[in-house]
């Protein structure tokens, strides 16, 4: 009986490990793209350049490439006040955008390599999952 209970759960750990691997980078930014054009092409546009003054450009964005966590978090919780992008200031209002962690990683991925922005690792879920709002303060 022992010996059915634990190949029993070595079965289902085994299935459920194999259901929640990380998808390869590449995966994950194509997985990205699909979230971008549903939830952020509308404000950062599909060159990801945004709106002088309105909406931060993601592409060649210093805040982006040098504040990870606090665009995770930003995408997370939502974002608001002041904050400098390219010497540029913009202080408005980003909702949150009921993403989980997962396409939060996702749409991570696609923006940190697209336009010409080129980042060398992989955003995971693990990584999203332990960002905490408090980064943002």
């Amino acid at each position: 009986m022992r010996l059915l209970i634990v190949g029993y759960l070595l079965i289902v750990g085994g299935t459920t490990a194999s259901l929640y691997q990380e998808k390869t980078n590449e995966e994950s930014i194509v997985a990205g793209e699909e979230i971008y054009q549903d939830f952020c092409l509308q404000c950062h546009l599909t060159t990801g350049a945004g709106v002088s003054g309105v909406f931060p450009p993601l592409k060649d964005s210093d805040y982006l490439m040098n504040n990870i966590d606090k665009s995770i978090a930003g995408i997370k919780f939502g974002l608001k006040g002041e904050i400098v992008v390219n010497d540029e200031i913009y202080d408005g209002v980003m909702a949150k955008q009921g993403l989980d962690d997962e396409e939060i990683a996702d749409v991570m991925n696609y923006i940190l390599n697209q336009w010409g922005n080129s980042y060398d690792a992989q955003i995971t879920t693990q990584q999203v999952s332990e960002v905490q709002k408090s980064v943002l303060d």
